[in-house]
C-alpha cells in the first residue's frame, strides 16, 4: 500500500525536513516486507492566497486516483500508536492500494475536503504547526510499521 502525504506548504531544508526524510526512509525499509510503502510527500502551495478553498483544489489534484483519504484534523479521532498501526494494517488488508494523508495549511482543511475523508485523525486537542504535524505523522508511520513488524522500537 503506497502512502502519500499531501500537504500544504513547501518545506525548506532544515531539521524538520531531515526528520521527515529519516522517518519516511525508515518506514519504507520496515514496511517493504509488510506491504506498506513506499511513502512520498506531495507539497502544494496556493500562491494566489485563495485560502482553504484554493488549497483544497490543489490538494484534490495531488491525491492519487481512488486513494483512501485520511485527513489530519483537530476534530478527528485520537489513536494510540498500536491502534494507528492496526488502522494501517486494516486499510492494507482491505485492499487499499493508495492511502493519502492530508495536512492543511495554517487555517486547516476545507470542510468539503474534510467531509470526503474516510477517516479523520487527530494528534490531540492542541493545535500543532503543520510542519511539525508532518514530522509527527512521519514518525507515527514508522512506529506503526515497527509495531506490525514486531520491532522493539515501540515500547509500552
Amino acid at each position: 500500500m503506497r502512502v502519500h502525504l499531501c500537504v500544504v506548504g513547501r518545506l525548506r531544508a532544515g531539521p524538520e525536513r531531515a526528520l521527515i526524510d529519516d522517518y519516511l526512509t525508515r518506514f519504507d525499509r520496515t514496511g517493504r516486507g509488510l506491504g506498506l510503502g513506499p511513502a512520498q510527500v506531495i507539497e502544494v502551495e496556493d500562491r494566489k492566497g485563495g485560502g482553504m478553498a484554493a488549497e483544497a483544489v490543489l490538494l484534490r489534484k495531488a491525491l492519487p486516483q481512488n486513494a483512501v483519504l485520511c485527513a489530519l484534523d483537530e476534530r478527528g479521532q485520537v489513536l494510540s500508536s498500536p491502534d494507528f498501526s492496526q488502522k494501517l494494517a486494516g486499510w492494507r488488508d482491505g485492499g487499499t492500494s493508495d492511502l493519502a494523508f492530508v495536512i492543511g495549511g495554517a487555517d486547516g482543511i476545507d470542510p468539503g475536503l474534510r467531509d470526503d475523508a474516510a477517516f479523520l485523525l487527530s494528534f490531540g486537542q492542541m493545535v500543532w504547526p503543520h510542519m511539525l504535524a508532518r514530522v509527527m505523522l512521519s514518525e507515527q508511520l514508522y512506529r506503526a510499521a515497527s509495531i506490525l513488524a514486531g520491532s522493539p522500537y515501540h515500547r509500552v
